[in-house]
């Protein structure tokens, strides 16, 4: 009995280290994805065209302007995010209405 919240916990941490990478590995893969022409939305909230992209930075055109990022700092192309948006808001509503019943 002693040793089951130890175990637990090992277990939670486990857990939590496996969605991690799981979450890491699938953001470098849509990052890898990007290329020349995409419409990105960075973290900061800066919409932009990918006009340059190499290993460590991307260049955006945004309305004439062009502005260097480095890679890590895009959060998603735009549709992909919208996507991602709208299945969490479907989640939420799905949720409500279940316990409203």
């Amino acid at each position: 009995m002693q040793y089951l919240f130890p175990l637990i916990m090992v277990a939670m941490l486990g857990f939590m280290m496996f969605s991690q990478r799981k979450q890491q590995k699938k953001r470098m893969e849509a990052l890898n994805q990007i290329k020349k022409g995409d419409e990105i939305i960075t973290i900061g909230g800066l919409y932009g065209i990918v006009d340059e992209i190499n290993d460590q930075k991307v260049v955006l055109d945004v309305d004439g302007i062009y502005l260097t990022f480095e890679r890590s700092a895009i959060r998603g192309r735009v549709n992909q995010v919208a996507e991602v948006e709208t299945a969490i808001e479907e989640t939420v509503v799905e949720e409500t209405a279940v316990t409203e019943e």
